[in-house]
């Protein structure tokens, strides 16, 4: 039974993650079509923060499995 909550609790953090690094990449093409100058900032912090994004769903993906 608890296989199963893990399986479910990563599949959620998964899930969040790729909804969460999806909006970064919209809105960061929404910025650079407002503001074409601002390219390189745009780029570097939408990076960083999908960057953080992986980070925290794969210690939530690690910690669903060692729940178990």
């Amino acid at each position: 039974m608890t296989g199963n909550i893990a399986a479910i609790g990563a599949a959620l953090a998964v899930i969040g993650a790729a909804l969460g690094i999806g909006n970064i990449g919209g809105k960061a093409m929404e910025a650079i079509a407002r503001q074409p100058e601002a390219v390189n900032d745009i780029r570097s912090n939408m990076i960083l923060m999908a960057a953080l994004i992986e980070g925290a769903a794969l210690i939530a993906i690690i910690l669903a499995f060692f729940v178990n």
